[in-house]
């Protein structure tokens, strides 16, 4: 059995790409599809669940599909010293639906959601107006190359080496 913060092994690999493949399948269903005891199947998701493996159960959103097409990614250098105070500015904002703080020549990166060039630059322009952001670089995605994808990755943790 993995450790709390360990790898998956096969079976907890099979079990999230079946659920990945097959997001709306009860457990009875998705024991059958992979061999084994609803009962297995259960414990296996509620450990998944506690290690924070599994993040959440909800619809995955496509904000270009919601009326927001433009994503880009912009990238902030924060003055000294004011990181919550530009953390706190930024979560006001709705169409800044992920922030991640980075090494390098920015402090924290933004995947922002738009409904146009015109409303980028809004969006940019409020997060500008908080003191403690000096600067901003955006990046607008033309096209999504790899999609969002974890199923390689959940195979290579369940079978390291190989």
């Amino acid at each position: 059995m993995p450790t709390a913060h360990g790898p998956v092994d096969p079976l907890d690999s099979r079990l999230l790409t079946t659920m990945r493949a097959h997001p709306r399948i009860g457990l009875t269903e998705l024991a059958r599809l992979l061999g084994v005891a609803r009962g297995t199947v259960q414990a296996r998701v509620e450990k998944l669940v506690a290690r924070g493996v599994i993040g959440d159960f909800g619809p995955t959103i496509v904000p270009a599909e919601m009326g927001y097409p433009i994503l880009a990614f912009v990238s902030l250098q924060i003055s000294q010293g004011r990181l919550a105070e530009a953390v706190h500015a930024l979560s006001v904002v709705p169409e800044i639906i992920e922030v991640y703080g980075t090494s390098g020549q920015g402090d924290l990166l933004c995947r922002v959601a738009a409904r146009s060039t015109s409303h980028l630059q809004e969006i940019i322009a409020r997060v500008l107006a908080s003191p403690a952001v000096q600067r901003t670089d955006t990046t607008i995605a033309l096209s999504t190359q790899i999609p969002y994808r974890i199923e390689p990755l959940l195979h290579a943790a369940a079978h390291p080496g190989s």
